[in-house]
């Protein structure tokens, strides 16, 4: 699967079913050739037009399931939020 295929999936909280937003980036463990987790745009953000992207990194250990149409996970706790610069 290519990362490509990933990014149109969107990524739903399977306890409430809270749509969280699309892929943007993965966590990969360069050291073993791993992925750690998945960094997702949070909705609402028009492409950094309005300010920073906010972007959450939902880790490996949080996915249950990726669908045809959906990426399922847990939204145990709270996700890490990470900041982007603007780019221009």
């Amino acid at each position: 699967m290519r990362i490509s295929d990933l990014q149109i999936k969107d990524v739903i909280a399977l306890e409430t079913g809270e749509r969280l937003g699309h892929i943007s980036d993965l966590d990969i463990d360069t050291n073993h050739g791993r992925l750690k987790g998945l960094i997702i745009t949070l909705k609402g953000k028009a492409m950094g037009l309005f300010g920073k992207d906010e972007e959450i990194m939902i880790p490996w250990s949080q996915i249950v399931n990726i669908g045809a149409d959906v990426i399922l996970v847990r939204k145990e706790g709270s996700p890490s939020l990470l900041s982007s610069p603007k780019s221009e």
